[in-house]
């Protein structure tokens, strides 16, 4: 019989999962570390029926801060094997890999809907850093993987951590439209969903008219968006170059040791001889076994039955990022 530890909100697997914003509450659930590496996001779907608890925020972050760690993050564009990657830094000893919680899209969407802005916004991201930055044990730091609906936040969370490095991780154009056409019907929708997302955010600046955009494919949709979101990452790397690094996934799964150590050094990770994880040859989201040749085959069997309208987005967006100045190769690479 597993006890539930009394409620502590200084403990950090007490996860704070949301935010009441009508009540000024966060709610907790209790998240142990061994139960974040049993499904890829921190979703109500991972966490199902664990206890929870409510405090005030201002009680709640006056807790988390008597003990932060070190935190940085990997910031994602989709489909680029963000999950793994966060996971493989997830290393007892060396850090603890929080991977999308969705208290920071709580955060989201209350500016969207403008329920907070300007210094309300900032002091509200920054409490929700310092509930997700609470120290599992004494030598440890914190790697957040933030969900990608966070781009237009990114910049303001380096800010506000100022000691944070990030790595920027983006599949490349051509196995982005690939892992959307392949992902099928929900995908095709929620690359519409990430747009318009975009579009809130001020992100999308391509020369189109609003309308526009729904005489546009779903693989134009997509593409759009990988677009959007590279050009910020590209902002980033030029604003903050010495805090940031790029990554691409077919990198990453080429070498992904090699990756995975420079991305530790990155982090100030020195605690090389802590035991590794399986993350590598898993895959991200079901921990199944899962190699370089297995995402190959994915990807040929997709081509082959999507290839003709593939090859015309991508050469259609790869124009579209010319007339739009949009840099494919990204500066500040993580393997130089």
């Amino acid at each position: 019989m597993t006890v539930t530890p009394a409620f502590d909100p200084a403990d950090p697997a007490w996860l704070a999962h949301r935010y009441d914003a009508a009540s000024d509450r966060i709610m907790y659930r209790h998240v142990p570390r061994t139960m974040h590496r049993s499904g890829p996001f921190l979703t109500d779907e991972l966490i199902g029926e664990q206890p929870q608890a409510l405090l005030a925020r201002p009680a709640a972050v006056a807790a988390a801060r008597a003990n932060p760690a070190p935190v940085h993050f990997i910031f994602h564009s989709a489909f680029c094997a963000s999950t793994m990657l966060v996971r493989a830094l997830d290393r007892p000893g060396v850090a603890m890999g929080l991977s999308e919680p969705v208290l920071l899209n709580d955060v989201v969407g209350l500016r969207r809907r403008s329920e907070r802005q300007g210094a309300d916004l900032a002091r509200l991201l920054d409490d929700a850093m310092s509930l997700l930055a609470r120290r599992w044990a004494p030598v440890e730091g914190v790697v957040v993987k933030p969900s990608n609906i966070l781009c237009g936040l990114q910049r303001p969370l380096l800010a506000l951590r100022a000691d944070a490095n990030a790595i920027l991780l983006h599949a490349p154009l051509r196995e982005f439209l690939i892992s959307v056409a392949r992902k099928g019907l929900w995908c095709r929708l929620w690359v519409r969903e990430l747009l318009e997302g975009l579009l809130r955010d001020g992100l999308v600046d391509l020369g189109f008219a609003p309308e526009n955009y729904f005489r546009l494919s779903d693989l134009q949709v997509a593409a759009v968006g990988w677009l959007a979101q590279h050009r910020q990452f590209a902002a980033l790397a030029t604003h903050v170059p010495d805090r940031v690094r790029t990554l691409d996934s077919a990198t990453l799964l080429t070498d992904p040791s090699r990756a995975i150590a420079a991305a530790e050094r990155f982090f100030g990770h020195t605690n090389m001889a802590a035991t590794p994880n399986n993350a590598l040859g898993r895959h991200s989201k079901t921990g199944a076994p899962f190699t370089a040749a297995d995402r190959r085959e994915e990807q040929r069997a997709t081509q082959d039955a999507h290839r003709d309208e593939i090859d015309k987005v991508e050469a259609w967006a790869l124009a579209l990022a010319a007339s739009a100045g949009i840099a494919i190769t990204l500066p500040a690479p993580l393997l130089g």
